[in-house]
């Protein structure tokens, strides 16, 4: 079974950084795309930042220019460095990952636990 296991969230003030990782581990061919969802009290589940096995990278507009989602292929690792966060950014940050798992088969959906990110003004 793989597993997706998010770092780094926490509490900051807003103005302020953080860098959430997200390890997948198990059997593992390759990854294909990686991304942040994040999912906020009241609000649906959004897709935040997503990048492809060969790095191309989208954003949610609300982010651009303050998140950077990056990812190390050798560690079956994706980052979200998170830049002059904003008490609306406070959310629950999920990783995702479709994740092949041997050659001769295609990607399946997994996700992380979750982890807390909060900002206060």
């Amino acid at each position: 079974q793989v597993q997706l296991v998010e770092s780094g969230g926490g509490l900051v003030q807003a103005g302020g950084s953080l860098r959430l990782s997200c390890a997948a581990s198990g059997r593992i061919f390759s990854i294909n795309a990686m991304g942040w969802y994040r999912q906020a009290p009241g609000k649906q589940r959004e897709l935040v930042a997503s990048i492809s096995s060969v790095g191309t990278t989208n954003y949610i507009d609300s982010v651009k220019g303050r998140f950077t989602i990056s990812r190390d292929n050798a560690k079956n690792t994706v980052y979200l460095q998170m830049n002059s966060l904003e008490p609306e950014d406070t959310a629950v940050y999920y990783c995702y990952g479709n994740v092949r798992r041997t050659a001769s088969t295609t990607g399946g959906d997994y996700w992380g636990q979750g982890t807390q990110v909060t900002v206060s003004s």
